[in-house]
């Protein structure tokens, strides 16, 4: 089983950066960050596929970089220019699928974390 395990939520003002971290218990090569705001459906924010291919949302608009540590299993977020509209629980996904078709689709994801707030304002 594939455990995955967030941190670096947190408070920050409109402008500001905090960096999400996800821990993965093993190697595994399509992970993704996800985000859910109040009231609106979990969505994908960025993702990194096992041949290091990126996909980003529309709203990063340049402001976030995913990157990872495969010595450390770790999978990063930076988020940089934050804003209030950013506010929400932001979770770490992995699939063991071989490909993954589209990597912003929660559906194609089958390890989640437990989530970590994210509050600007």
């Amino acid at each position: 089983d594939v455990q995955l395990v967030e941190s670096g939520g947190g408070s920050v003002q409109t402008g500001g950066s905090l960096r999400l971290s996800c821990t993965a218990s093993v190697a595994i090569g399509n992970m993704a960050w996800f985000r859910q705001i109040p009231g609106k459906e979990r969505e994908g924010v960025m993702a990194l596929d096992s041949s290091g291919r990126r996909g980003h949302a529309n709203f990063v608009m340049g402001r976030f970089t995913i990157s990872e540590d495969c010595a450390k299993n770790i999978l990063y977020l930076q988020m940089n220019s934050l804003q209030p509209v950013d506010t929400a629980t932001y979770w770490c996904a992995a699939s063991t699928k071989r490909v993954v078709v589209s990597p912003l689709t929660r559906e194609e994801y089958n390890y989640w974390g437990q989530g970590t707030q994210v509050t600007v304002s």
